[in-house]
């Protein structure tokens, strides 16, 4: 009689790697009006009148300020409807991504 030897199923389960994220970051112009970054910031990226104002604000003191955190196409999507919305409007209001560290 032979000899039947049985392996177990080992069930492998895909290690599945979160996206990596990416900052959309505002650029400060002086010649754009906070209105109207206020407004682009209210439309695009759904922040609040206070929020909107706190990130034109630390934008308008350093320089740059981070408005929010996605994966790489939402982020570059939301930057890029953004920066086309100041163009429209004939301002040079910019906004861009980078890799979140």
């Amino acid at each position: 009689m032979p000899e039947i030897t049985t392996k177990p199923r080992v069930q492998v389960k895909p290690q599945v790697e979160r996206p990596k994220l990416y900052k959309v970051i505002l650029i400060n112009d002086d010649f754009t009006p906070r209105e109207f970054v206020v407004t682009v910031l209210k439309g695009e990226f759904k922040l609040s009148e206070d929020q909107a104002h706190r990130v034109m604000i630390t934008a308008h003191r350093r320089g740059v300020c981070v408005v929010a955190v996605f994966t790489r196409d939402v982020a570059e999507t939301k930057a890029t409807r953004a920066t086309d919305a100041g163009k429209a409007k004939g301002y040079p209001l910019m906004f861009t991504t980078e890799p979140e560290e």
